[in-house]
């Protein structure tokens, strides 16, 4: 039976990386690593919980022990995932039913509880991850304004630029100008 620690702030690659480094320090036995979990094959001793749990504060992650908690970052891993690692375009179905898809229970119970611990709704965080999304794309300047507005699946170029400028208060284009600009780390979303 493996014991699955879950950890807060987890937003990319990186972050996987870094809490494996940190488990391997402190000689846990790792099954696997995701956005959010670390899998290990045995349990862990309170001593080497207390120093994981050290480790990651370290880093600017958190272990989450309760459940509410979990589901939140739950929530967020997958999103995080979806809006920057996947093509929003192939998305079949709206973020509701993925997020039901995905996490096996009920919508209405999902946002609610999200809601409540973030002060903000699960449409508020995808809008704001999709806008630091297209912020990235911008600076790459490898993709039109049309070809981001499509694999960030936005239905047309004018709703992309409309929530972009209500957002960061800049037009797509005046923000790819600016010099300083102003792209947030993801676990601060």
């Amino acid at each position: 039976m493996d014991t699955i620690l879950h950890i807060k702030n987890m937003v990319c690659e990186r972050c996987i990386k870094a809490v494996k480094k940190i488990l391997r320090h402190q000689k846990a036995d790792i099954e696997e690593v995701t956005l959010g979990e670390a899998h290990l094959k045995k349990p862990v001793n309170e001593k080497q919980l207390f120093a994981i749990e050290k480790a990651l504060k370290e880093e600017g992650f958190e272990l989450i022990d309760d459940k509410r908690s979990r589901i939140v970052s739950q929530i967020k891993s997958i999103l995080i995932e979806l809006i920057h690692y996947e093509d929003m375009e192939s998305l079949q179905q709206n973020i509701s039913d993925y997020l039901v898809q995905r996490m096996h229970k009920d919508y209405h119970y999902l946002s609610n509880l999200f809601s409540e611990s973030e002060n903000l709704t699960i449409e508020q965080f995808v809008i704001f991850q999709k806008i630091e999304k297209v912020k990235e794309l911008l600076v790459y300047d490898e993709l039109s304004l049309s070809e981001i507005s499509f694999k960030m699946g936005y239905s047309s170029v004018a709703h992309l630029s409309a929530q972009f400028k209500k957002i960061t208060g800049f037009t797509p284009t005046h923000f790819k100008k600016l010099k300083d600009h102003k792209r947030q780390s993801l676990d601060k979303i």
